[in-house]
């Protein structure tokens, strides 16, 4: 089974739509997902800051700045 994570901040516009279209994919697929806060980790900040939102698919990057609902769906159902 795949796992969703989505990298951003509070305060995002773009987070909060790749927060909704994560959200209504992972609901209606099954898949489980959670957020983590970039600003938690200097790691995630000094890799991802100029990128987010990054959506991360089994830990691998998928997608960045905007979500392609489609995309994301094709990369799920694999």
């Amino acid at each position: 089974m795949h796992r969703i994570t989505l990298i951003g901040k509070p305060g995002c516009h773009l987070c909060e739509d790749a927060r909704e279209i994560i959200a209504r994919v992972a609901g209606e697929l099954g898949v489980p997902w959670s957020e983590v806060n970039i600003e938690t980790s200097d790691e995630l900040r000094e890799r991802y800051w100029e990128m987010i939102p990054v959506t991360l698919i089994d830990g691998v990057q998928h997608d960045f700045w905007r979500v392609s609902e489609d995309r994301l769906r094709a990369a799920l159902a694999d």
